[in-house]
């Protein structure tokens, strides 16, 4: 077993390799590539260690501010409470690394992969993650406003409760991704892809979700008050309680989706295909309906007070 002094020094050793940069760490885990490197609470703050092999590292509450880490390696690191402020991890491999709880505020995660990681309660609010991969991530509870997340690949990832208020996930892959509960406040979900998503009770007041693709997603009770969902593709999706007030759903896709209960109440539903849709005990009160395909529609007990039908006419 090794003594406090060994141990002392052995990271005073690991240190002074970091410091030298990416060619001396390199030589120094060629000669003890055994050693799982243990750099807690490391200052390496505003450090130049691109292409560096991190991979299975203690970076446990590590300073990594504004450090530059293009293209490095940190698959399998432990990154928990580590403040990574303003890093720049372009094309890094962080897959399945935990940075619970870490600070990503304002970090470059452009093309990272982070598919598998666990990024549960991490702050990300103002990251870069164009073309990220993500898959299979946890997100839980994550901070992502503001976050860039164009053209990322989410599909299966998990941000239950997230709050994604003004992100951008504009061309994201988000199939059968979890966004319960979360806060998707003003997001950009324009040309998504939210396959079979799950969406309950989320939060998706005046998001922008033209061309969204959300067959057969789950949106119960979910609040889509002044949404743009026009030419968006919802087919078989559950919409059961949802509130979609004031939305614009123009030329949307609803066939044979089920919108039992949901609050339709000022919705712009011109050329919208509701064929076969389920609208029982639906609002529909003052809704546009106006060119709307309604064929085979089950409007039971469903409120059309002064709703504008498919030939002008208003209802009564």
């Amino acid at each position: 077993m090794e003594t406090v002094e060994h141990l002392a020094a052995r990271m005073a050793a690991q240190i002074a390799a970091l410091r030298q940069g990416t060619m001396g760490w390199q030589e120094w885990r060629s000669h003890l590539p055994q050693v799982e490197p243990n750099l807690s609470e490391v200052d390496l703050r505003r450090t130049h260690l691109s292409g560096i092999n991190l991979s299975t590292a203690n970076l446990t509450k590590a300073y990594l501010t504004e450090a530059t880490l293009i293209a490095a390696i940190l698959s399998r690191a432990t990154l928990t409470k580590a403040n990574l402020y303003e890093v720049n991890l372009t094309d890094a491999d962080l897959s399945e690394a935990d940075l619970t709880d870490a600070n990503l505020i304002g970090a470059n995660l452009t093309r990272v992969d982070l598919q598998g990681a666990t990024l549960r309660g991490a702050d990300l609010r103002e990251a870069y993650l164009e073309q990220a991969a993500l898959s299979r991530a946890d997100l839980i509870g994550t901070d992502l406003r503001r976050a860039i997340l164009k053209k990322a690949d989410l599909s299966d990832a998990n941000l239950t409760r997230a709050d994604c208020s003004c992100a951008s996930f504009n061309a994201a892959n988000l199939v059968s991704a979890t966004l319960s509960r979360a806060k998707l406040y003003k997001a950009d979900l324009i040309e998504a892809n939210l396959t079979k998503a799950t969406l309950y009770k989320t939060l998706l007041v005046e998001a922008q979700m033209v061309g969204a693709y959300l067959v057969g997603a789950t949106l119960i009770e979910a609040v889509l008050t002044q949404s743009n969902l026009s030419w968006a593709n919802l087919s078989r999706a559950n919409l059961s309680g949802a509130t979609l007030d004031q939305t614009n759903l123009h030329q949307a896709n609803f066939s044979r989706a089920n919108l039992e209960g949901a609050n339709l109440k000022g919705a712009d539903l011109r050329s919208a295909d509701l064929y076969k849709a389920d609208l029982t005990g639906a609002n529909l009160f003052e809704a546009n309906l106006f060119n709307a395909n309604l064929h085979q529609v089950n409007l039971h007990q469903a409120n059309l007070q002064r709703a504008k039908m498919p030939d002008g006419t208003v209802h009564p």
